[in-house]
């Protein structure tokens, strides 16, 4: 019997245009576009003015008599060229792009890649318009969720954790999906790839929780409008130090472990989200409603 020879692994792709084969062509040029508009810094400037003077504004415009923000002498200074990855729950489509019009006040004027779901958002011409429209063409990777296609984020997890290294920012939540339930304060488990991506880009990671909004557009203008919406709440942590886990060898359950920790920290934020809450409840019950917001 003829000795087997072992079969040599081939290298994991680690750009998309590596598999670019395996995307279909409405995928292929959604990702090259997007992906040219950050590599270009005319364009990138130009979409950042964008998102600055207009998504932002657009969002303060329908949430500002609503918001509070909480812990932000806890932020890292803004401006220090590095890359950050900002981890939330995710509850709304929107919680990410309200914190990050909020951010942009607060003096973090990059803009940051959202990973997003390729069905619609990449497969389609329209999705392409609407990532446009809602970011300005921040939406990007594509994670897949078929599972014959889950390969493909390995991809695109190399390709985000490259952006970070490169000083890019990026938001992701944990739990990889909206939490759909009725309490707000119950989590989806914390997905493996979410730990990766941290491995990987070795950033400084900010949690925060985020509670208030909602996915009905029309009700959430209107409850600003009149001021006697839900409170919007941003609460932000402090930066994680995740170097233990980090310095780990990268396998599952490390990657498991890191993904639990920042759960654990975004959930420990939620409770004091609670707290303030019941203290504005407590105020309303007491004082005119708050007619500009205010930060905490």
């Amino acid at each position: 019997m003829p000795n087997s020879i072992p079969r040599k692994r081939s290298p994991r792709a680690e750009h998309f245009e590596d598999v670019f084969d395996r995307l279909t062509p409405i995928e292929r040029f959604n990702v090259r576009v997007v992906r040219s508009s950050f590599m270009y810094s005319r364009i990138n400037n130009l979409l950042r003015w964008g998102q600055r003077f207009i998504g932002a504004q657009w969002i303060r415009l329908v949430t500002s008599r609503l918001i509070h923000l909480v812990g932000v002498e806890r932020l890292p200074p803004p401006h220090s060229g590095q890359g950050l990855i900002w981890a939330s729950n995710h509850r709304t489509f929107f919680d990410m792009y309200v914190a990050n019009a909020y951010l942009f006040r607060l003096g973090y004027l990059e803009r940051v890649l959202y990973p997003v779901r390729s069905q619609y958002f990449y497969d389609t011409i329209s999705g392409f318009f609407v990532n446009g429209l809602m970011s300005f063409w921040s939406m990007y990777p594509p994670i897949f969720r078929e599972r014959k296609r889950a390969s493909l984020n390995h991809v695109a997890f190399s390709e985000l954790a490259r952006a970070i290294t490169q000083g890019r920012s990026v938001g992701i939540h944990p739990e990889g999906t909206r939490s759909l339930g009725s309490d707000p304060y119950d989590f989806l488990p914390p997905q493996s790839g979410v730990g990766r991506l941290i491995h990987l880009a070795q950033a400084p990671l900010i949690p925060f929780y985020i509670n208030g909004l909602t996915n009905n557009v029309r009700e959430q203008i209107w409850g600003n409008m009149r001021g006697h919406g839900p409170p919007i709440i941003i609460v932000f942590g402090e930066p994680m130090d995740l170097t233990e886990l980090r310095s780990a060898p990268g396998t599952g359950k490390t990657y498991r472990s890191i993904a639990e920790q920042v759960m654990a920290s975004i959930a420990t934020l939620s409770i004091e989200e609670r707290a303030v809450r019941a203290q504005l409840q407590e105020q309303t019950r007491t004082t005119p409603a708050n007619p500009t917001g205010r930060d905490h």
